[in-house]
């Protein structure tokens, strides 16, 4: 094929390229703030359930938000009013512990209670370690301390993102029609109506998936503290609280919140081993219920879709955005199941 103008054609190109390049760039460096926006609209489409349950009852649709939003911020005001206080506490036993030892213990009784334990080891080869740290951690300071300060801001980060995540919760649940209808209309009118059809299959799914993710933590949560009351658990309602968020994880989450309460159940002072395999029982017997009985009932009503999907859709979300990836990995395959039986299957059966 002959090119009459080889300037021409590289310029544009290159502009091509260039304009790629620019656009893979912008969505890096919009990253975080896409992540806040799609965060905001799967939050907002799993409250859409209940707030459209509310509506049904006749309330007008910012009364039927009001109400939603006020009852979860509620459960997560409890749940904090709960936690901080046995976790400052924790945190104050533990500094004022450390104080009281490090006033009563001379580094000449540290080296005594190593050479006491270890009797193998010479006091000189104690001297030198002791050395050897003190010196490290003199070179390594102004590291540790920059490791503590970005620590520090990435906390703070992370509760600016949580308010900014709410804020667009809270706009996009009162706007969910009016957003929905902006997007229909940019579909020709013969084609709008299939479209309509699908899309609210899909935002319905997403939905009624977010509310069962909710069942099951709250079952997990209510039995869970059940349990650790009866069998006098270190902090039941605090480990209860832990079961429920882990249990929003799909695959791993209940299995890690299982493993985090016995090893909590373990600590020497809190628990008791007898606690811990208590706990550890009731676990392995409730992960079989959960993924037999309890799951299967409350999740086929909310998406249709097969566990080796499930499998793979959650490790693929999770490889590619972590933990929120692994959350909304199920209902976007519910979403691509659905479009590929009713869209590319008829399709394919006209031909």
């Amino acid at each position: 094929m002959k090119v009459h103008n080889p300037f021409r054609v590289a310029f544009i190109g290159t502009l091509g390229v260039g304009l790629g390049l620019l656009l893979i760039g912008s969505v890096q460096t919009l990253s975080t703030i896409l992540l806040y926006i799609g965060t905001a609209l799967f939050l907002s489409l799993g409250l859409e359930p209940v707030v459209a349950w509310l509506e049904r009852r006749k309330l007008r649709r910012w009364a039927a938000v009001l109400i939603t939003v006020l009852a979860v911020l509620a459960v997560f005001a409890g749940i904090v009013w709960m936690v901080i206080p046995i976790i400052v506490s924790q945190v104050s036993q533990l500094v004022q512990a450390i104080t009281t030892f490090l006033n009563s213990t001379s580094l000449d009784d540290i080296k005594e209670w190593i050479h006491s334990i270890f009797p193998a080891i010479q006091v000189t080869a104690i001297d030198d370690t002791i050395s050897n740290f003190q010196d490290w951690l003199l070179s390594n300071w102004g590291d540790i301390t920059g490791s503590v300060i970005n620590v520090g801001i990435a906390f703070f980060s992370g509760l600016t993102g949580a308010f900014i995540v709410l804020i667009l919760t809270i706009y996009f649940t009162a706007s969910t029609p009016s957003l929905k209808s902006a997007v229909y209309s940019l579909v020709p009118a013969s084609k709008r109506p299939r479209f309509i059809d699908l899309s609210e299959q899909i935002t319905d799914s997403v939905g009624y998936y977010v509310m069962g993710q909710v069942a099951l933590g709250v079952t997990n949560g209510v039995l869970s503290a059940i349990l650790l009351t009866i069998i006098q658990a270190p902090f039941p309602a605090v480990l209860a609280v832990i079961a429920f968020f882990f249990s929003l994880i799909p695959l791993v989450g209940t299995l890690t919140g299982a493993a985090i309460i016995v090893l909590t159940c373990l600590i020497p002072g809190l628990g008791s081993p007898m606690t811990a395999l208590v706990a550890a029982i009731y676990y392995l017997v409730y992960m079989q219920l959960e993924a037999y009985l309890i799951s299967p009932r409350i999740m086929n009503r909310a998406v249709s879709v097969p566990g080796a999907v499930v499998v793979i859709a959650a490790l693929a979300g999770g490889s590619l955005l972590g933990l929120l990836g692994a959350l909304v990995a199920i209902p976007v395959a519910a979403s691509i199941l659905i479009l590929y039986r009713q869209v590319v299957i008829p399709r394919q059966n006209e031909r």
